[in-house]
Parts: C-alpha cells; structure tokens; sequence
C-alpha cells in the first residue's frame, strides 16, 4: 500500500499540469452559464454564513461562546465544514462526471478526487483568509498558533482523499451511494459542533461525539485561531485522528484499484 501511496504521488507530480487543468476546468465548469460565473463558488456560502450570524446572533442573540464572539466561533467551524461537505459530495461524483476520461483515454483514474478536491480547495483558501479578516475587524490578530490550520487544512485532505476514493468507485455501480453520502452530510452536520458547543453535551455523550474524525478537523481550526492550543497538546486524539484516517485512506485505495477495471464497461 506505501507503495501504491508513493506512486500515487510520482503521477501526481508528473502530471501536474494536467491536473492543474482539469482542477482550472472544473472550477469553471460547474458555473458556467450564471450570469455571475465564478462568484457563486464564494457567494453561496458567504450568503449561509450571514444567515446564520443573522438567526443566532443578530435573532436569538446568542452569548459569546468561550468568551469569544459568536461569529468568530461560527466562521472556525463552519469554513471547514464547507470545505468538508462540497469535497465529499463533488468528490463522490468525480469518476462518473468524468466518464470519458475513463472510457477513451489512458488516465489515471485515481486523480479525478484530487480535481475535485483542489477545486473545492480554492474557495476553502479564500474562506481562510475571510476568517482572518473577521478577527482583524473585531481587533483579534493572529497568532503563532493560526499557522497550524495548514495541518489541520492538510488532515482533511487526506481524510476526504481515502472517502472519497471509496464512494467515487462505490457510486459506479450502486448509484444510491451518491443519495447516502447527501443524507450523511446533512447528519454530519447537525452532529458536528459547528454552531454549538461540545459543552453543552452531557459529559458522557462526549466520546461519541469525538469518535467522528470531522470534530477533529473542526475544533483544530478553533484551536488555531480561538483556543490557542497546539494539535499535539490532544495526543491521544490526534493518534486516533491518524489512526482511522489511515484506515479510511487504505480501504479508499484498495476499493477504488479492485473497482477501477470494471468503471468503463458499466460507465
């Protein structure tokens, strides 16, 4: 399986530019004919995040959480999620979409997640910098500890790099797959802490909470820019992280290699 790792990552490389282009194409594709074009990709979820400010902070007047205020808290919770739920759900789709790539061309199958994901990753770079930007308003500037969101931005890569690889190939042949991973995400986030605290879960609820990896990604990108704590002050958490990112990484790679011969004669 290293070895499969490595030489996935030689292709990555060698083809670089091509994977460039199709990430370039994707990110165009998938607005073109709107009047404003790319400006969806940043609009939408823009738009979501003033909803939500409005509804609890501005409607129910929501407390500060953590001593913080509760946009604050809001936008280093859900930028992630964001970035999260559009890679699994465009990933997910990546090979069928794609299909002639997969029946008329010699190509290395296993890149069409990677597009998705580094087309999902422009936006979530530009959100990044928005999160920022807020804490600069309400006079809060960065810190040495904000430069770990690149690990925690990393993690969820290769978190939804192995997930999407297995419901990329799973999609092929059963097309509901595609119907459960939509249905997941809504799950996922009512029972990710994105716009409520851990604390107000009974304490012995907690561990079922953190069992899912996403809460990992999530509350590393508050301990980044709120909590001022360092990703290996959690070392029992963040080996778990590892170890079922690991886990779902391999099964990914080893579903969509046993799957991918199969894709062109059902594609």
């Amino acid at each position: 399986m290293f070895k499969y790792f490595a030489n996935f990552l030689k292709a990555l490389y060698c083809n670089r530019k091509l994977l460039m282009q199709l990430t370039i194409r994707d990110f165009r594709v998938r607005y073109l004919g709107s009047h404003l074009g790319l400006l969806w990709a940043f609009i939408q979820p823009t738009v979501t995040i003033a909803i939500f400010w409005f509804v609890f902070d501005v409607g129910f007047k929501s407390a500060p959480v953590e001593n913080f205020p509760f946009i604050l808290w809001l936008i280093t919770g859900i930028i992630p999620w964001f970035f999260i739920s559009e890679c699994l759900a465009s990933g997910t789709g990546a090979v069928v979409e794609n299909n002639y790539l997969v029946k008329k061309i010699v190509f290395r199958v296993s890149m069409l997640p990677v597009v998705k994901l580094l087309s999902a990753l422009i936006v979530h770079l530009f959100f990044i910098v928005v999160i920022f930007a807020f804490f600069y308003v309400y006079d809060m500037y960065p810190t040495i500890y904000s430069i770990q969101v690149v690990y925690y931005a990393i993690s969820a890569v290769i978190l939804l790099l192995g997930l999407t690889w297995f419901t990329s190939a799973l999609v092929v042949f059963l097309k509901d797959v595609g119907e459960i991973v939509t249905m997941v995400i809504q799950f996922g986030f009512w029972m990710t802490p994105i716009f409520w605290s851990l604390n107000i879960i009974p304490e012995g609820y907690k561990v079922y909470i953190k069992l899912n990896p996403v809460y990992y990604i999530i509350e590393g990108y508050r301990d980044s820019f709120i909590n001022n704590v360092w990703f290996w002050q959690h070392p029992v958490y963040t080996v778990y992280f590892w170890t079922v990112t690991g886990f779902i990484f391999i099964l990914g790679a080893l579903v969509f290699s046993r799957l991918r011969p199969h894709f062109a004669d059902v594609l």
